[in-house]
């Protein structure tokens, strides 16, 4: 491609926008805003994500051992269990730990326990955690069978419960991404037909004179990528500050509220959302010109 050519192109370009600023700013704007919704909806994928991640990690699975069992088959029963592939880590928590975070917990109410004396009611005591929320059925069995096993406890009915409250968010985010998604590649690529239609008898003329097809596409196609790069900055630019501001009022009263970090996050995102306003713009280009030049 000759270097005028490509001078051709990109005045053509700026000419056209310059001219038909009012279609310019609109055809930003809606990338910008139909973008920035997008990556606010994938914020909050994200987040979810990051929460039902986070919740299906605390579920632990309480493995509570015979009294009369020795150090050595005690010992055995930590060892199958950290053998199991499915097994992340394994706690043994004594009898006396146990009463000790038991009065931690109760706080000024521990005063219940002094009817207890000098006797200790509480077991011997594993705490497992799984590597996947999908393993802790599989694997609490998978103990229970153990000797010297008494007893296997994960809070069943709250952890099916969980379980399926954080598919459900995991199902609905996608989808709610996969709608408005195709929502905005629809708009987008109408927004641009819009501007297609206005230069509709300029198209057909040039088709006359003898231009090929892709000496009219290109400043079409290029005339896309700009609106799609800038209103993708823009979006960019919007949700990178709408989100640090969002972490911040969240940590101010919930410190220890699971959310993805910043970054890189933030960087990825932004690398995506002016992406996709390129690649929309293309589209939207591509999509639009077809039928004007059937001519």
């Amino acid at each position: 491609m000759k270097l005028q050519t490509v001078e051709y192109y990109f005045r053509e370009v700026l000419l056209s926008m310059i001219r038909n600023r009012w279609m310019t700013f609109a055809s930003i704007g809606t990338v910008a805003v139909s973008l920035f919704v997008l990556g606010v909806f994938l914020i909050l994928v994200m987040n979810m994500n990051k929460m039902a991640s986070s919740l299906e990690s605390q579920v632990q699975i309480s493995v509570y051992i015979n009294d009369e069992l020795p150090e050595q088959g005690r010992n055995e029963i930590e060892r199958m269990t950290r053998d199991m592939k499915s097994v992340a880590t394994v706690e043994y928590v004594p009898r006396e730990v146990a009463l000790k975070k038991l009065r931690e917990r109760l706080g000024e109410n521990k005063k219940i326990l002094d009817a207890l004396g000098d006797s200790n009611p509480l077991p011997n005591a594993f705490l497992v955690t799984v590597h996947s929320a999908d393993d802790v059925k599989k694997t609490a069995k998978a103990i229970a069978d153990l000797y010297g096993v008494d007893e296997v406890k994960y809070g069943q009915d709250v952890a099916a419960n969980l379980f399926e409250l954080t598919h459900l968010m995991r199902l609905f985010g996608a989808i709610l991404m996969g709608l408005l998604l195709a929502a905005t590649i629809f708009i987008i690529s109408n927004t641009i037909r819009l501007t297609v239609f206005a230069r509709r008898k300029e198209i057909a003329i040039m088709k006359y004179v003898g231009a090929t097809d892709w000496f009219i596409r290109w400043p079409f196609i290029l005339e896309g990528v700009g609106l799609g790069l800038i209103g993708g900055g823009v979006s960019a630019f919007a949700l990178r500050n709408f989100y640090s501001a969002m972490v911040e009022k969240i940590y101010e009263s919930l410190t220890f509220f699971p959310m993805v970090e910043q970054y890189p996050f933030m960087n990825y995102v932004t690398l995506g959302l002016i992406g996709a306003g390129i690649v929309i713009g293309i589209l939207g280009s591509t999509v639009s010109l077809k039928r004007f030049m059937e001519v």
